[in-house]
């Protein structure tokens, strides 16, 4: 199903099918890929096989890379997130399919970390950051403004530029980080157990796209990628393996909820000094509607 909107002339094109047999048949140039496919950790899923032979994902996730790569225009993003005991066979893989490696970056979790009997507790995930040719088509260098550490003497003046470790965006976890942002079924269940926040498809897709582009979603879940994507004014593609996940996803494009707006996080970027270019929307007005969100979140 494509759905459109005419007023900032985006698509969004939603697919359900193993995304393996469409990625080889679409036409569609893409300027940035998200990739978080399933981690093979064996959970359940209603139309996935999350216990294949190690081998069988790698190549499965070769494949993959590979027909993104062709659907990709020259200094295109690809920002591919696993596990971090799989990050050698993530950059071999990326290497293996003409990719140029830009950055490993560290996703530090805000829950307690998973603890561990024979080594360290885990309490990050990777996502290599890699393009399609050596320049980057795209890269917007933005500037962000956390609490300053006790040891800092003075408060910033321009914020400071994102580095390659996210430790501010908080994870859908259970319970109270969860927010009212999870996607959930009338019956209170998630529809998907594995969801992405809207924090970290917006750094992604700000950081690595411009207005007009189109964003691809080969595993796309609930669908925030596409969700981010039309607030900023950028197409999409989102390929879900699950019908239900499917039809969710064109609900939530739809009917945008208040817990997907972005307005409020408008004022944590707002010492970057293109983000009313690249953001898509006037600035004045973004903020006067983060400041809304941000009362009603409140409330």
């Amino acid at each position: 199903m494509t759905l459109s909107n005419s007023e900032n002339k985006v698509n969004h094109q939603v697919i359900s099918d193993d995304c393996r047999k469409i990625l080889s048949s679409l036409t569609t140039k893409v300027g940035l890929t998200f990739l978080d496919p399933p981690f093979n950790q064996r959970k359940e899923y209603a139309s996935c096989n999350d216990d294949l032979p190690e081998n069988e994902y790698w190549l499965r996730l070769r494949d993959i890379c590979s027909d993104i790569f062709t659907l990709t225009t020259n200094g295109g993003a690809i920002y591919f997130m696993q596990r971090e005991k799989n990050t050698e066979q993530v950059l071999r893989v990326l290497r293996e399919t003409g990719w140029t490696f830009q950055n490993l970056i560290i996703w530090k979790k805000m829950t307690s970390a998973v603890p561990g009997q024979m080594r360290f507790g885990k309490a990050f995930q990777v996502i290599a950051f890699a393009t399609k040719g050596k320049p980057p088509r795209v890269f917007n260098r933005l500037r962000i403004n956390p609490p300053l550490l006790k040891h800092h003497k003075y408060e910033r003046e321009n914020g400071m530029f994102v580095t390659d470790v996210w430790d501010d965006i908080r994870e859908l976890t259970s319970g109270y980080f969860a927010g009212d942002e999870a996607i959930k079924k009338q019956t209170g269940e998630r529809f998907h157990k594995q969801q992405s926040p809207i924090a970290l498809l917006l750094r992604i897709i700000l950081t690595s796209s411009k207005i007009g582009d189109c964003v691809l979603d080969p595993f796309a879940g609930t669908g925030t990628t596409a969700t981010v994507a039309e607030q900023l004014n950028r197409s999409s593609v989102s390929i879900e393996i699950d019908k239900t996940n499917a039809e969710s996803i064109e609900n939530r494009i739809e009917e945008m909820r208040l817990a997907d707006g972005i307005e409020k996080f408008y004022k944590d970027y707002c010492c970057t000094e293109n983000l009313n270019e690249i953001w898509g929307r006037n600035g004045f007005e973004t903020n006067r509607q983060a400041k809304q969100a941000a009362v009603l979140f409140t409330l």
